[in-house]
């Protein structure tokens, strides 16, 4: 099993180990100290040996901090993550309410005297503490450059992971190295740069074609990268994870040892262009005066997927597909009160591995039946193990990565009988889901300017859900991928070749949850008799072919429109995955493909 299911964290080991913190804070001078979730790479995903708010707190989710201070320490999260951090921490951690309620805010409140609250400069990326010195200015509150004060009382803390490094073969990734490296390097010489900084791992993946196994379920390598405009590239990365891709990497690529990288960065010359959002304040602090905002230069080329990538993706998505709908055939074929979330995520896994291009899972499958559904981010432990019971709704959200392309579906299914309440709030969320799938819109328009078209139907009946409507995905690289964003807060404006999730959902904490995901990838839309020849306009493909649960819908709550987009649809995933499948799943896809 790729997903093991034991319990990674204790709400009981937090209050000695917060007890242990703050006497290292005294120690110090200090009146507080800042532990991110992030990582010296400021990525989403993090290793064990980073995992210091999950070993602080007993917090897990993938977004969040906590701030700890001599009285209180507060624990910052989401709206996805509000009903399990209540589940995952000590009455010793305080959770708050984040974005709406601002580390600065929360700080003044806490030290209207002032104070000194230390923080890690690898693990905080140079634009956050920025911001959030310009909002402290006048309170007497600083933010102090400290070493990582968790890291000395954490004594079993894990080695940094060490695997080897392999080469992404060119006709999944659809460029060679040489030809990504010029092409950026020219943008850099055009914009006046002399270099760029580059930190996220799945950039420097992509850039040099070359995937890891360092972070569990994303195939990436720590390490850091120099871009010179000239086309040659640093690479600070230990020597024993690449052995097997020197000669892939060719003589533009000069490996280093990732002890260099700062003396490295100290020696570049000229304007060097960096992303305040995911450079270290360790890295900024050398760079000085010589950095310039421009962004990771890998960031929006790796978002625009090539038509490798995009056919790559396409084809492990109907592979995908074919795994999710014999799981999906298997669940119903038992009988409510038989089957718990566990025995679920383990069949799902076994389907899948019968493809040879797995690598790996994309992320802990999420199998949530009746209030553990509510949970965004659930993730089954032997502990919290649950029976599917009559009348539950169960949310399974899943993905693989494959060597062709990373994947990620969710769909709710009807466990017996379920209720009208639950239906209505399915179908709402469905026809977000189709609101969304059925839209054309100008090009140039980004998430925040169309991701209300899904919440609609909810907004309509007093609900809504607190997450994003979709994120991006990778080809083959992490399954949540930036910069696009379906969002309210995302200003990056939507391409031909992004891939995106299309995932309304409704939580109800206590009861249920529903989400319904699909991924869709951007693309030129056809033309139209009426439209304006000099207006570009934009539409979706879709990658994702599973059957929606008819049981769960109101029919007479869909507009034509509406029906007409789910029987197209099945139709397609009738069509494309009937061949794909065993005799009995070939019974249960004709049924569950109906047309309403």
């Amino acid at each position: 099993m790729f997903q093991s299911f034991e319990v990674t964290a204790r709400p009981e080991q937090g209050p000695p180990r917060l007890a242990a913190l703050r006497a290292e804070i005294a120690q110090e001078g200090l009146d507080g100290f800042l532990i991110p979730r992030a990582d010296a790479h400021q990525g989403e995903y993090v290793a064990p040996r980073d995992a210091r708010l999950a070993w602080l707190t007993g917090f897990t989710g993938s977004a969040g901090f906590c701030v700890a201070l001599t009285d209180i320490a507060g624990v910052f999260v989401d709206g996805r993550y509000r009903t399990q951090v209540k589940a995952q921490v000590a009455d010793d951690f305080t959770p708050v309410d984040w974005p709406e309620i601002s580390l600065s805010a929360w700080l003044k409140q806490q030290l209207p005297s002032g104070g000194k609250v230390g923080f890690d400069p690898w693990l905080h990326a140079t634009g956050q503490i920025s911001a959030v010195q310009k909002e402290l200015d006048g309170s007497g509150i600083e933010l102090v450059r400290s070493e990582n004060l968790v890291d000395r009382i954490w004594p079993d803390q894990p080695a940094p992971p060490m695997n080897p490094v392999k080469a992404h073969p060119i006709e999944f990734a659809g460029e060679t190295t040489e030809s990504k490296i010029q092409r950026l390097a020219n943008d850099l010489q055009q914009n006046g740069r002399s270099a760029a900084v580059i930190t996220l791992p799945d950039s420097i993946m992509w850039l040099l074609n070359i995937r890891g196994s360092d972070i569990g379920y994303n195939p990436v390598a720590h390490g850091f990268a120099i871009l010179h405009a000239d086309g040659r590239v640093d690479l600070f990365m230990a020597e024993q994870k690449l052995t097997d891709v020197r000669d892939h990497l060719g003589a533009g690529v000069q490996v280093h040892e990732p002890a260099a990288f700062l003396d490295a960065v100290a020696e570049l010359q000229g304007a060097v262009q960096v992303d305040p959002g995911t450079l270290p304040q360790a890295v900024a602090d050398v760079l000085g005066d010589k950095m310039r905002a421009g962004g990771d230069p890998c960031a929006l080329p790796k978002a625009r997927k090539n038509a490798a990538e995009i056919a790559g993706s396409a084809e492990a998505h109907l592979r995908d597909a074919a795994a999710v709908i014999e799981t999906l055939c298997w669940l119903d074929a038992q009988a409510p009160g038989t089957l718990t979330e566990i025995q679920v995520v383990t069949k799902l896994e076994e389907n899948r591995r019968r493809d040879n291009a797995l690598q790996n899972i994309s992320f802990d499958t999420i199998a949530g039946t009746g209030s553990n559904g509510a949970i965004m981010h659930y993730r089954v432990t032997d502990e919290t193990d649950s029976v599917l019971e009559n009348g539950h709704l169960l949310v399974l959200d899943s993905g693989g990565q494959y060597l062709d392309g990373t994947t990620d579906i969710t769909r709710t299914i009807a466990i017996g009988d379920v209720g009208n309440d639950e239906k209505a709030c399915f179908t709402r969320v469905l026809k977000g889901m189709i609101n969304m799938s059925l839209l054309r819109w100008p090009a140039g328009l980004a998430g925040r300017d169309i991701e209300c078209i899904a919440r609609v139907p909810l907004w309509a009946a007093g609900q809504d859900f607190n997450h994003g409507v979709g994120h991006g995905v990778g080809a083959y690289l992490s399954v949540h991928e930036g910069p696009q964003r379906l969002s309210k807060v995302s200003h990056v404006p939507l391409e031909p070749g992004m891939i995106l999730s299309n995932e309304p959902g409704y939580y109800r904490e206590g009861a249920f949850g529903i989400r319904i995901e699909n991924l869709v990838v951007v693309q030129d839309a056809p033309s139209l008799p009426t439209a304006d020849p000099e207006r570009a306009m934009l539409n979706w493909r879709t990658l994702t072919f599973v059957p929606i649960d008819r049981r769960l819908i109101v029919v007479d709550m869909l507009t034509a429109d509406e029906r007409d987009w789910l029987n197209a649809y099945h139709r397609d995933v009738a069509e494309k995955l009937r061949p794909r499948l065993g005799v009995d799943a070939q019974l249960w896809l004709d049924a569950a493909t109906a047309p309403i």
